[in-house]
């Protein structure tokens, strides 16, 4: 690993082992999860004057009114998507790219990622960040995440990264019975992070904590 992407002083390997064990005490527990945090370089999925804050326990700007979230909103989703599905996916969705950490994350986790952002330059960046990576088992679409990416469905997994007003019916349609999608729901500071489980009969819906995640947008830039 090049020293850029391992890190020194503030964006170093110790750094990153206190945002560990700060996630350890806000209660995520998945070893897994933990791991593959604590070995994936944060700081080179952000701009290089935001690096140093990389392992703060706080969402930081992107770009194009874009964050990455707060690590803790990384790990629970993940985690979240893990335990709710036994730590078997083979086919997550993701809505969302972003910077492309959420996504390195899981790619590490799952056997394949479909991530769809709708901002072109911020899924060019996080194509290149996931190559320096060598993480080859994500497919990247340009694309409203409304629409999902029907020619994959369904999935097993279903992560979303923007809060819309309602789930999105495109969204719920690609899931497979037993899947289950995190998606944060609501408006403005009145979000909460939601569980959506896909049964025979329909969809289960689980209400867990507040959050605040950029708004859902439809369209293409």
């Amino acid at each position: 690993m090049t020293q850029s992407l391992q890190g020194i002083g503030m964006t170093s390997l110790r750094t990153r082992e206190r945002m560990i064990n700060r996630l350890m005490e806000q209660g995520i527990s998945n070893h897994k999860i933990l791991d593959v945090m604590r070995n994936t370089p944060r700081h080179i999925f952000m701009d290089e004057a935001l690096a140093s804050r990389a392992y703060e326990d706080t969402a930081l700007p992107i770009g194009y009114s874009q964050t990455i979230s707060q690590p803790y909103i990384v790990a629970k989703m993940t985690e979240l998507l893990l335990t709710a599905s036994n730590n078997r996916l083979t086919k997550v969705l993701e809505i969302g790219t972003g910077c492309g950490y959420q996504t390195a994350i899981l790619a590490q986790l799952v056997d394949h990622v479909y991530s769809v952002e709708r901002i072109a330059p911020l899924q060019k960046k996080a194509k290149n960040r996931l190559w320096d990576l060598k993480l080859k088992n994500v497919s990247f679409q340009h694309s409203d995440g409304g629409w999902g990416w029907l020619d994959h469905a369904p999935y097993d997994g279903i992560l979303v990264a923007a809060a819309p007003p309602e789930i999105p019916e495109n969204l719920l349609l690609q899931m497979a019975v037993g899947a289950v999608m995190i998606i944060p729901i609501g408006n403005g500071d009145k979000q909460r992070l939601q569980q959506v489980t896909r049964t025979e009969d329909g969809y289960e819906v689980k209400k867990l904590e507040p959050v605040i995640f950029v708004p859902f947008l439809s369209g293409r830039k």
